[in-house]
């Protein structure tokens, strides 16, 4: 019966593992995809707006270019948690693994301090149009992305400087669960997440103010008998970046809010909420943000969508002309496709 005990015993504890195994490498598969489409998608991004901010000098989309380079650094990041999660006979030490969950902290926090820097930099856009360009000069954006990233610096690292964040779990696995203490959690949600989403809100409700108020002046001018009048084009500038404004800030409140809400839960009532459904589902939802950002601000930015579509067809023409080397077509002539660089794209 000892024997049969110890089997029935044995086996179980295999089947148990073995079904952990099996989730941890669809966990890091699901990760592995993910952080792929991130960078897939940030990558192309980032380079259409560093040529087209070479080409017109525009210093309010430097911080649209450091959105994306903080996006793809979290598609980065995740890579190497997906990494983790697929191989099951490495494992990390505790220091290491700190090291990791902090490089990931540090660029989700700095992809939401580029949120903020975008939102703020439309709202003074629309807020005073004629002084904007004498406000934002090349030093003060340089300076804001400075301190930007030293701000996300200190968040994601303070626990590997300061050791009563960090604490030491009995069912080891590196998440950030696993190596945070929930006092360091809990104060980067109230500190960093909730101001940014008060501060989001705040900049929307202005924005849809001062539309409002422009709405409001052009039907002044129709009812004075100017109906056929067009709307000013700072009026048009207004909606689109209110627009713009207000889809990323509802992306990011349903990405992020639920994550943060149920942490938040999960740290003060730990029975309530299996930090694994935090782990494993809400925090996915909130990554996702990384790979909605590029694609939303292409599909609102004319000139990123143009300058995307060229360089598509630039790479396109670069395959073919590459293939067409190595290969002869009996009766056609071959000609070589033209190649479009960077400055190119930017006639």
């Amino acid at each position: 019966m000892a024997e049969e005990a110890q089997v029935g015993g044995t086996a179980a504890s295999w089947c148990v593992s073995h079904s952990a195994a099996v989730a941890s490498r669809a966990m890091g598969a699901i990760l592995a995809v993910l952080a792929s489409l991130i960078l897939a998608a940030n990558v192309p991004v980032a380079i259409v707006l560093l040529c087209h901010i070479h080409r017109s000098g525009s210093k309010g989309l430097c911080f649209v270019l450091n959105l994306a380079l903080a996006d793809a650094m979290v598609g980065f990041t995740v890579m190497g948690v997906a990494i983790d999660e697929l191989s099951q006979a490495f494992y990390l030490s505790q220091n290491f693994c700190v090291l990791r969950m902090a490089f990931v902290t540090s660029s989700c926090a700095a992809s939401i301090l580029s949120l903020i820097l975008v939102a703020c930099d439309r709202h003074l856009a629309i807020r005073k149009p004629f002084h904007y360009l004498q406000l934002v000069t090349g030093l003060r954006v340089g300076l804001c992305l400075l301190g930007l990233w030293l701000v996300a610096a200190i968040v994601g690292f303070l626990p590997v400087f300061i050791p009563r964040f960090r604490r030491v779990s009995d069912h080891w696995k590196c998440s950030l669960f696993n190596v945070f203490d929930p006092s360091y959690m809990l104060t980067m949600f109230c500190l960093g997440f909730f101001p940014a989403l008060f501060l989001f809100l705040y900049l929307y409700c202005d924005m849809l103010k001062i539309a409002s108020v422009h709405v409001q002046h052009i039907q002044k001018v129709k009812q004075a008998g100017l109906a056929g009048a067009c709307p000013p084009p700072h009026v048009t500038s207004d909606m689109k970046a209110m627009r713009t404004v207000a889809v990323l800030i509802g992306c990011f409140t349903v990405s992020w809010l639920p994550f943060f809400i149920a942490s938040v839960v999960q740290m003060v009532c730990a029975q309530c909420l299996p930090y694994r459904v935090i782990e494993n589902f809400l925090w996915l939802l909130g990554l996702g943000n990384s790979l909605l950002n590029p694609l939303l601000y292409s599909y609102w930015h004319r000139d990123v969508q143009l300058q995307l579509s060229q360089l598509a067809a630039a790479l396109k023409g670069r395959i073919l002309l590459r293939l067409g080397h190595g290969r002869c077509f009996p009766g056609r002539d071959t000609k070589a496709l033209a190649a479009v660089s960077c400055l190119e794209l930017q006639d």
